[in-house]
């Protein structure tokens, strides 16, 4: 009896162990999967000329550095009939995290885009599509991104989703499938560059460093709507930046929807002057916080209602500090409606009007329909691709999707208090000096604030020469300016000369 209570225990005790053994052997016999491709030949014209493109969808086997497969890693490459291999490549993804392509896919980069209403609700399908004169195919091949968890992207092998979903593991997948993508189509020696929106660009200023790291240099970086420091959209206590950097977005807000009486009708002028404003007195009044007199703080408070349209009583009572979902359900609560966060000139029904938070977001309400509907049929009726295969927008479509937020980075200090890819950036820059960065904002981005992206770029400490290296555009539209017309086309000039001057 006891030899078989002994018995039962060691096999109790190694239960926990042989499961964990099995659950890694079935892991490890997982068969690797054979990498998709859905080829065709698609077209363009652009300024009155057509070029024809050889297009694949597909995946690539990505593998580790020891040569062992890794993921499925899924793409859209768009390369010119006949091109050089020398010609420019352009490696493009929006951010979420965890987004697919298609917005930037569909909306600005690609031979055909989605038409929607701007600044409105998109009528129901059947959706507009056309050729895309603003595409810059002309000037580069494009490689769409879908990172693992989004597109057809799948982990293979002994991997799972979370070795991919986190601020660095992100940075090193997509690090190795560029490198990888560029040995397998022989454009090591091409000028290369990186396009990101949103998150994009948070992931832009850490991967530009690791590739340089391992010897691939990128001649220039497109951020779209930036942000390369999180605490600047967390709003937290005691820290007065992220206030501070919203403030002139919620004034050029209150601009387009008339709130504000006799206001400068040249909107970069009076961005500098609320820009003015935010430095010279705002800023001050947050740092002495409740050592301001009761009449210094009704006398901010009226200004900042002049600047904003929302009433001095309500900066009174937020303490002179009000966020972004704040603000979106305050402006035009009177109206009934709420502002965008990723366009403040869409409006939508206020669902709740005596909240405190907007409850949706109109712009997002009103152009993701046509944009997913519509890049979908596009992707399974125009490219090919196999219609029992699915294309995953958002990773917040799968279970358990989970991000780690924490970053190595490069910091005097071992860490970093605040996440920020900010220092990957200003390393890289330093230790490559013909780097270019170009930075698009739009004046009526919530998500990601122009003023934001501004404090960033001025607290880089760079020399001047490297400071140059900096361009800055602005466009009268949000996030994803490429929804307005007169937008795309600036859109297309500013990038255009920047693929122009730093491929030569």
């Amino acid at each position: 009896m006891k030899i078989t209570f002994l018995i039962a225990l060691a096999l109790c005790l190694a239960l926990p162990s042989l499961a964990q053994d099995t659950k890694d052997q079935l892991k490890n016999d997982r068969p690797i999967p054979e990498p998709l491709s859905f080829t065709s030949e698609q077209s363009v014209t652009i300024q009155g000329r057509t070029y024809t493109l050889d297009t694949e969808v597909g995946t690539h086997l990505l593998r580790n550095t020891e040569d062992e497969p890794i993921a499925q890693f899924g793409f859209t490459h768009y390369a010119l009939k006949g091109g050089r291999d020398d010609r420019p490549i352009i490696f493009a993804f929006n951010g979420g995290p965890l987004s697919a392509s298609f917005w930037l896919h569909f909306g600005i980069l690609g031979p055909k885009r989605v038409v929607v209403e701007d600044p409105g609700y998109t009528g129901p399908a059947p959706y507009q599509v056309v050729n895309n004169e603003f595409s810059l195919l002309d000037k580069a091949d494009l490689v769409m991104i879908d990172p693992v968890g989004v597109g057809l992207s799948k982990p293979v092998g002994k991997s799972e989703f979370k070795d991919f979903w986190g601020v660095d593991q992100d940075i090193n997948s997509i690090g190795l499938f560029i490198e990888q993508f560029l040995i397998r189509e022989g454009k090591m020696a091409a000028p290369k560059y990186l396009l990101g929106e949103s998150y994009g660009t948070f992931r832009n200023a850490g991967l530009v460093k690791w590739l340089q790291d391992r010897g691939v240099a990128m001649n220039g970086v497109i951020m779209v709507s930036a942000v390369f420091e999180l605490q600047h959209l967390l709003f937290g206590p005691g820290d007065d930046v992220a206030y501070l950097v919203h403030f002139p977005t919620y004034a050029t807000t209150a601009w387009y929807h008339d709130k504000i009486p006799n206001k400068n009708p040249d909107l970069a002028a009076f961005a500098a002057e609320v820009r003015r404003f935010t430095e010279n007195e705002y800023a001050p009044a947050l740092l002495r916080g409740d050592r301001l007199t009761a009449s210094e703080k009704q006398a901010m408070a009226a200004k900042l209602a002049a600047w904003t349209g929302v009433s001095a009583d309500f900066w009174s009572r937020a303490g002179l500090r009000v966020t972004n979902q704040e603000f979106f359900q305050e402006l035009l609560r009177d109206e009934g409606r709420t502002v965008g966060r990723l366009d403040s000139r869409f409006t939508g029904i206020n669902e709740d009007l005596i909240g405190q938070y907007a409850a949706t977001d109109p712009q997002s309400d009103a152009i993701s329909p046509p944009y997913i509907s519509a890049f979908k049929n596009y992707l399974y009726e125009d490219l090919g691709v196999d219609k029992k295969l699915t294309y995953v927008t958002t990773a917040g479509q799968r279970d358990g999707f989970r991000w780690d937020w924490k970053h190595d980075g490069n910091s005097a200090w071992g860490g970093q208090v605040a996440i920020s890819t900010l220092p990957d950036m200003t390393t890289a820059m330093k230790r490559n000096p013909n780097l270019k960065i170009l930075i698009l904002n739009g004046y009526f981005d919530l998500a990601t604030v122009f003023y934001g992206v501004e404090h960033s770029i001025s607290h880089m400490n760079l020399p001047k020469e490297l400071r140059d290296n900096i361009l800055m555009k602005y466009y009268p539209a949000g996030h994803m300016m490429y929804t307005q017309p007169e937008s795309m086309a600036q859109f297309r000039s500013e990038v255009g000369a920047f693929l122009d001057e730093t491929s030569e």
